[in-house]
């Protein structure tokens, strides 16, 4: 996963829409997906779903899994065939350090940030605004992080959907969300590159190249390798069982002694909830000026334990077992890549092409009188979500 500094947002960027600006860098934006990224084909289904809601100017929210630092050239291609710019939510950290040429062509195409380690009121006014009023669909992703994991998402966080309905109560339009669902798949075989990058991983932690063994298993192998190490480092021992569940009880450990550190509770939320409570308190604490050099540290080292909650949650630990395809391999050695070799984002292993699925959107009910609705609305765009991409996976 990527590493990114962990502090509140230094400024705050709002979209600038330029639907002229996005239809003359169309060439642009193709060329870019085809040289930085690799993606040399996109099909999209379900476009007039979407294209049905906007001419009947109902709201839109567009909720896609995030799997790849591909995902906003992909989505915004599929907006290209739907004949429509974008407004588009990105971690303040899209923009922090980029030129401000780079920073006004974001804007440009829609693009605002969002403080994601705070409860961020103004992005998520902004945003609400932009269901009530604007033409154009606004893009989410609800898995809030890139887990490389194209075929299985992630919790989705309820962020998204508290935006569609808080908006749903002040819009005199229909407001919708619509499911989306990334899928890649390699046109180029890659496995070259793949068992190259994998002899660098192994090397990284003193083994030998594994070359007499299947890529699959030398996954597996080296991934326990990783694991046995921070059981050894946080739990003293080693532990016995299945990957997943070793996975997930370190890291309930970490965060369970973080969380009893700052005195927080993490009840039934989900890891990425909990993480992200956990941060906003530590960020918090950090930020104030009194502290010692020592106390400071302390408060690093919950913040890069809550990273290292993170990184183990993005790996499943049967993913590559269950099915062991090349996109699957490929996916869990670009997540090695990036945690063990700190490269800060993967490298791209062969020519790819992408598909963008649109599923029927979910209606969001303005009445304040129902209950639950955010929940449930995060629930079943999810369920959808995972549905399209069994189905394609069951079409290869």
């Amino acid at each position: 996963m990527n590493r990114y500094r962990m502090r509140f947002a230094p400024q705050v960027w709002t979209p600038a829409l330029s639907p002229s600006i996005v239809n003359w860098l169309r060439g642009m934006r193709t060329r870019q997906c085809d040289r930085e990224v690799r993606i040399s084909q996109i099909d999209v289904t379900g476009d007039d779903i979407v294209r049905s809601h906007l001419d009947r100017g109902d709201g839109v929210m567009i909720m896609p899994n995030h799997s790849s630092h591909a995902d906003p050239y992909v989505i915004y291609s599929a907006a290209d065939r739907i004949g429509t710019p974008l407004y588009l939510m990105a971690t303040w950290h899209v923009f922090h350090d980029k030129s401000r040429l780079v920073q006004w062509l974001l804007r440009k195409h829609g693009c605002f940030s969002v403080d994601r380690e705070a409860n961020d009121i103004g992005a998520f006014k902004l945003a609400s605004s932009l269901m009530q009023d604007k033409p154009e669909p606004l893009v989410i992703f609800p898995e809030g992080e890139i887990y490389h994991c194209s075929d299985r998402v992630t919790p989705f966080r309820e962020g998204a959907a508290a935006i569609a309905v808080a908006a749903a109560r002040k819009a005199t339009r229909r407001i919708v969300c619509v499911p989306c669902a990334i899928s890649y798949r390699y046109e180029d075989d890659p496995t070259e590159s793949l068992v190259e990058t994998m002899g660098e991983l192994e090397e990284a932690i003193f083994w030998r190249r594994q070359t007499g063994r299947p890529l699959d298993e030398r996954i597996y192998r080296f991934a326990e390798a990783l694991l046995v190490v921070k059981e050894l480092e946080y739990l003293g021992e080693t532990r016995i069982g299945r990957l997943p569940q070793r996975i997930r009880n370190l890291g309930d450990f970490i965060l369970d002694a973080v969380e009893a550190r700052h005195e927080l509770s993490g009840g039934d939320k989900s890891i990425p909830e909990r993480v992200k409570a956990a941060r906003k308190t530590i960020i918090g604490k950090r930020s104030e000026n009194s502290l010692s050099e020592e106390a400071k540290r302390t408060l690093d080292d919950d913040l890069e334990d809550l990273f290292l909650v993170v990184q183990s949650f993005s790996y499943p630990g049967d993913y590559v077992v269950d099915r062991p395809s090349i996109e699957r391999m490929a996916e869990t050695i670009d997540k090695f890549e990036e945690d063990v070799l700190r490269k800060f984002t993967a490298s791209i292993k062969a020519r790819r092409s992408a598909t963008v699925m649109f599923g029927e959107g979910v209606e969001v009910i303005g009445d304040k009188k129902i209950k639950g609705q955010t929940t449930e609305i995060t629930s079943e765009v999810e369920r959808r979500v995972q549905s399209m991409l069994q189905e394609a996976a069951a079409q290869e």
